[in-house]
């Protein structure tokens, strides 16, 4: 009888699952989820590797779950129980460098290479907070490989095999040779797990990166600005004709009123620049260079800045989820965006996390740029004074999202967030 189906594929989630599978040689299928992409959905929404349908037709979802349940499946042996350990303190501290590397080491260096790689929005303040949170995880890893053989016991457990896949994101994509140089503890545990037979076939035609992946270049937007140019050009003729054409047809010339302007319109041009604000916030360093350039010019007489609050953190459960609601909060905002800046942030964990932020807009009144949202009131807004030290620092970390939230006197880790320029 079939002991379930896994669908996993080249994600690094779903390498140990696979070997667990064809080592201890279970009947469980392995099907990639591109190859049967309907069934799939229909048995995963969420889309997430891996994925287990267990033999009585029930899921399972989660990568280290998933792990655990499979090895029960196997037969008892030493390699098995090598795997997760001998002792009650071994099985704790595999569990313990399992969840290390899944939690604080993958998800910070995915939003790394996946803003690299092009397959995420490149928000340099977001990049910068992740490298900073992987630059302190590898730190640990490689004070404890500089003084043990293996993560969590004395021989190869399920936490080195997890975390080899991690390093191996890492070293194909911002690991470059200067950084391996500087650990050679790291490398050293990677050479020898990597040649485990869990996981050997995922290295296949793996190439290592010598210098770390570049932030996408601005070249391809500024070929699609010219092309839309010419193209605007092109279609201005055709345009003009067709408005003289429907002027003429139009008996009343005030039948069609002109579109009311935004509010914020009505209150002028001011002399700071916003665009060229966001243009720096984009390119630069947020510390060193970015923030400085805009305390030089920041005309507070044009904008204010306001500490914006999710009014219901307790309803909030994955970080995930809770920057989709920040992300569809800016969608709404949309109208208003050209005259506004700033960032919301995701601070805490699954199921214990809240929203807030610090966003810049023209004029004193915060009403009219965010009541173009449906749901603005289910936030709160609360006028920052840009002359006390202690507000300055709050837009400065806000911005910069590179320290800990303080919320009811407890720090509390960035998680995610997003940018609204």
């Amino acid at each position: 009888m079939s002991q379930g189906t896994l669908y996993g594929n080249f994600r690094v989630r779903t390498w140990v699952p696979q070997g667990i599978i064809k080592q201890f040689g279970l009947d469980v299928k392995i099907v990639a989820p591109e190859d049967q992409p309907e069934q799939f959905a229909l048995e995963f929404p969420l889309g997430k590797v891996p994925g287990l349908v267990l033999a009585d037709g029930s899921k399972l979802t989660e990568a280290l779950a998933i792990l655990y349940y499979l090895l029960e499946l196997a037969p008892s042996s030493q390699q098995k129980i090598m795997l997760v350990g001998s002792t009650i303190e071994e099985k704790a501290q595999v569990l313990r460098w399992l969840s290390f590397a899944n939690s604080d080491l993958l998800v910070p260096l995915a939003g790394i290479f996946g803003a690299l790689l092009g397959s995420k929005p490149y928000y340099k303040p977001a990049v910068d907070a992740a490298t900073a949170k992987v630059d302190s995880v590898v730190e640990i890893f490689e004070e404890r490989l500089t003084h043990y053989t293996y993560l969590a016991t004395e021989e190869v457990s399920l936490a080195d095999l997890f975390a080899v896949g991690t390093f191996c994101r890492g070293f194909q994509y911002v690991f470059g040779t200067k950084w391996r140089k500087a650990h050679p503890g790291i490398v050293r545990w990677f050479d020898t797990i990597k040649e485990s037979p869990y996981v050997k076939e995922f290295f296949a035609g793996v190439k290592f990166c010598d210098t770390p992946l570049q932030p996408p270049q601005n070249s391809k937007k500024k070929e699609a600005k010219k092309d839309t140019k010419k193209d605007s050009k092109a279609k201005a003729p055709a345009q003009k004709a067709e408005i003289a054409k429907s002027s003429a047809d139009t008996t009343d010339p005030a039948a069609t009123p002109k579109k009311p302007k935004h509010p914020l319109e009505l209150l002028g041009n001011p002399s700071f620049a916003l665009d060229e604000w966001k243009r720096k916030y984009s390119n630069d360093d947020t510390r060193p260079v970015a923030l400085p350039w805009f305390w030089e010019h920041f005309k507070p007489e044009e904008y204010s800045i306001w500490k914006v609050d999710f009014k219901y953190n307790d309803e909030l459960t994955l970080t995930f989820m809770s920057n989709n609601q920040i992300g569809g909060f800016f969608n709404r905002l949309s109208g208003s965006v050209k005259y506004m800046f700033g960032c919301l942030v995701v601070y805490g964990e699954n199921n214990n996390n809240g929203i807030t932020g610090a966003i810049m807009l023209r004029g004193q009144d915060y009403v009219p740029a965010f009541d173009v949202a449906p749901d603005w009131e289910s936030y709160s807004y609360t006028k920052l004074d840009t002359s006390k030290p202690e507000d300055k620092e709050f837009i400065n970390n806000m911005w910069a999202w590179d320290k800990p939230v303080l919320e009811d006197g407890r720090e509390r880790e960035i998680a995610d967030g997003k940018v609204l320029k």
